[in-house]
């Protein structure tokens, strides 16, 4: 079974701060590293160290090539990755002393997906693979009457959320996938209790993976809940940390875990992360959250 990912590569530029800058203000960064992000490359990377096999669906720059032998080191399927005469999209990442992010993001090559490279890569997929998709491409309409159309198992994580992108497709995809703010958002609640009952009564059959930060996680499937606590670890840097988890939970459903093997191994994974600098740097393999999982 194949997971195809259409989503973003980035390059981060990340930059250690004493807090966010503030209007006008200049300040002065005590640590820099530039390395391969998006969310969809990150995501890639998780679940390919999770152990699925993983077809990456993008565009870079032409200029950019060294990225494509970085992700491929990683374990991830290259081949369905455009290089173009476009700048490769990237990301200016602030992380403050509380492990915090403030991203500015410029999208370049990433809007780059046209429809027919949509179809030509879903035509091929078998009736038991997946679609993962976020909202840092472009074409996401297409890519889930696509992927619909082809009976494919659809996994929708919102991110940056576009309520009204969101709203016409959440009965057309099988999983979503959301953090708390994100889930209040769509809902138009200010709370989370209130965001998971109302989507649940909008959407019953949907089945909803939210995260809950430092609380941990909760997945709703019907009349069922499931929730998993957050490791307590000491965080450093929380950039790519939810992209670790939905990778590391996909892998798991795709292995048929148990919902509650899913979601600690996907905790474990994020937990492991957060320790670390950096974005897809920071994930780690699955030997490594096993380890983890077996010293707790």
């Amino acid at each position: 079974m194949t997971i195809f990912n259409f989503g973003s590569i980035n390059i981060d530029h990340v930059y250690s701060v004493d807090h966010f800058v503030r209007p006008g203000e200049t300040m002065t960064s005590d640590h820099y590293q530039k390395i391969l992000g998006g969310k969809g490359a990150n995501q890639s990377v998780a679940l390919a160290k999770a152990g699925c096999n993983v077809v990456h669906v993008g565009a870079i720059s032409k200029q950019d090539t060294h990225l494509l032998a970085e992700l491929e080191a990683k374990g991830v399927n290259t081949e369905q990755i455009a290089t173009l005469d476009l700048p490769t999209g990237h990301a200016i990442i602030q992380v403050n002393k509380s492990a915090e992010n403030a991203i500015v993001l410029f999208p370049g090559a990433n809007h780059a997906l046209n429809a027919p490279q949509i179809e030509q890569v879903l035509a091929n997929a078998g009736k038991n693979d997946w679609v993962l998709l976020q909202n840092e491409t472009n074409e996401i309409d297409t890519i889930i009457a696509t992927a619909k159309a082809h009976g494919l198992t659809l996994v929708y994580n919102p991110a940056p959320m576009d309520k009204s992108q969101v709203e016409k497709h959440l009965g057309d995809i099988d999983l979503l996938i959301v953090n708390e703010v994100e889930a209040m958002d769509l809902a138009g609640a200010d709370n989370v209790e209130d965001a998971q009952a109302r989507l649940r009564a909008q959407h019953p059959d949907l089945q909803i993976l939210m995260t809950l930060g430092a609380e941990g996680v909760r997945y709703l499937n019907g009349d069922t809940i499931t929730e998993t606590p957050a490791f307590k670890v000491e965080a450093v840097d929380t950039t790519a940390a939810g992209d670790t988890f939905i990778g590391y939970a996909l892998a798991g459903f795709t292995n048929d875990l148990s919902v509650e093997e899913v979601l600690k191994q996907a905790c474990a994974a994020s937990a492991i992360c957060v320790t670390r600098k950096g974005a897809s740097t920071a994930i780690p393999d699955h030997k490594e959250v096993s380890q983890f999982l077996k010293e707790k």
